[in-house]
């Protein structure tokens, strides 16, 4: 199996430009890029194929480039529906440091490190008169309207703008091709269009017997139709101050069964075997949730790090036995982040303070399940119907979690006493 067919097993590979001489190129060294464009502050989980695709090429000792729009960022690539709002140049420089801090994070660790590239550089000095003899003239108006994303648009609208944005991106390759010898340029799916242009201007502008490239791959879809990246609603980041180790490692551990096959193919690192050995278990034994639990440990230390890792599985751990002292007051927020919450500015009694926040509806069922042992206070059993829940013992003398039964899980703010 060569790399591009190991690829395409991975479900990475949709459309190649020409595949049989693709193959044969990447025999020796090449050297490619992936563009990202700085819409947010950081990256989502949905951008780390493309990461770790460049990462893949940088394992086969080719050359990867990330290349940066800090020009096209000011524009944005078509969405299928609505115009992109427009950013400042202050979120927008905020932005670009962001997003290249969490590349140079991933990519930058290995021997061969990646190139980063920024298209500001050539982009923001060309003038409209030069946009127009020198590239413009190369593009048939009747091949733009029928690519998808531009199509797609004409119906509800699209700027000038934003219509312009494949000839700006075909720009990039030419310019990486003379300046970098880049000849491959790889994206998701929707990105063939653009990659098209790009292909094409340097044929046109250089001579038709240059040779480049183009592949998309798959984009990441879950099984059940929902969006892939998001859990309970929000993104999920690549920032760890936007996304914590916790709720990142806990995102792919939740995958479903029917999804995680398909995502361990494509965003793990390990070996062809390896991951035919990790699905045969996992087939075999799915209640132990081998193959989820294996690429979130992967992908948690590739985004955060080991220590982490190491605090995501310290945190899961802690909140399967209920041993919660063994966490800082700031784990047990994130571990509970979408618990019932409640803040209490008075020591009560365990009785009244269930009562009285309302997590159990009379003090005699409160009395019942304390006595029963269904009420955990701080990870401890408490039976004592006299128990007094107080400032002074709470967790950092910030916190209380109170559980009830085995699953339920309240945290109680500790305020100033009246």
């Amino acid at each position: 199996m060569n790399f591009l067919d190991e690829l395409d097993w991975r479900g990475l590979v949709k459309d190649v430009t020409n595949r049989e001489g693709l193959t044969k190129r990447l025999e020796e060294p090449i050297v490619l890029y992936c563009g990202f464009d700085p819409t947010a502050t950081s990256l989502h989980v949905g951008h780390l194929q493309q990461l770790i695709l460049l990462k893949r090429y940088q394992g086969q000792g080719h050359h990867p480039l990330a290349l940066i729009g800090g020009a096209t960022g000011m524009i944005g690539d078509p969405r299928p529906t609505t115009e992109r709002s427009l950013l400042t140049d202050e979120d927008l420089q905020k932005n670009i440091d962001g997003i290249s801090a969490q590349i140079k994070r991933i990519l930058f660790a290995d021997n061969n490190p990646v190139k980063l590239v920024n298209n500001a550089d050539w982009l923001q000095g060309l003038s409209v008169f030069d946009f127009l003899r020198d590239y413009g003239k190369h593009f048939s108006v009747a091949n733009m309207i029928a690519k998808d994303t531009i199509a797609s648009r004409l119906q509800t609208g699209i700027s000038y703008t934003e219509f312009s944005y494949t000839i700006l991106q075909a720009i990039d390759f030419l310019t990486l091709h003379k300046n970098e010898n880049v000849q491959l340029q790889i994206g998701g799916s929707d990105q063939w269009g653009n990659l098209v242009s790009g292909t094409e201007l340097i044929r046109k502008t250089l001579g038709h017997e240059v040779e480049v490239y183009g592949v998309t791959s798959h984009l990441i879809m879950k099984s059940d139709g929902t969006k892939f990246g998001k859990s309970e609603g929000a993104n999920i980041w690549l920032d760890p101050e936007m996304t914590d180790a916790y709720t990142f490692y806990q995102f792919w551990i939740n995958t479903s069964d029917e999804d995680i096959v398909d995502f361990l193919k494509r965003l793990s690192m390990k070996p062809v075997e390896e991951i035919k050995e990790l699905e045969k278990a996992f087939v075999e034994r799915p209640h132990e949730r081998l193959a989820q639990k294996a690429l979130a440990a992967e992908l948690t230390e590739l985004v955060h790090g080991k220590e982490g890792l190491e605090a995501a599985q310290r945190m899961t751990d802690a909140l399967f036995s209920g041993d919660i002292q063994a966490l800082s007051v700031s784990e047990i927020r994130s571990v509970f982040a979408n618990s019932f919450t409640h803040d209490v500015n008075e020591d009560k009694t365990l009785v009244d303070l269930l009562v009285d926040t309302k997590i159990l509806p009379s003090k005699r069922e409160a009395r019942q399940m304390i006595q029963d042992g269904a009420i955990r206070v701080n990870g401890e059993v408490v039976k004592d119907l006299e128990f007094v829940v107080a400032k002074k013992d709470a967790l950092d003398q910030e916190l209380t979690v109170i559980r009830r039964g085995k699953k339920h899980y309240h945290l109680i703010n500790h305020g100033s006493k009246l």
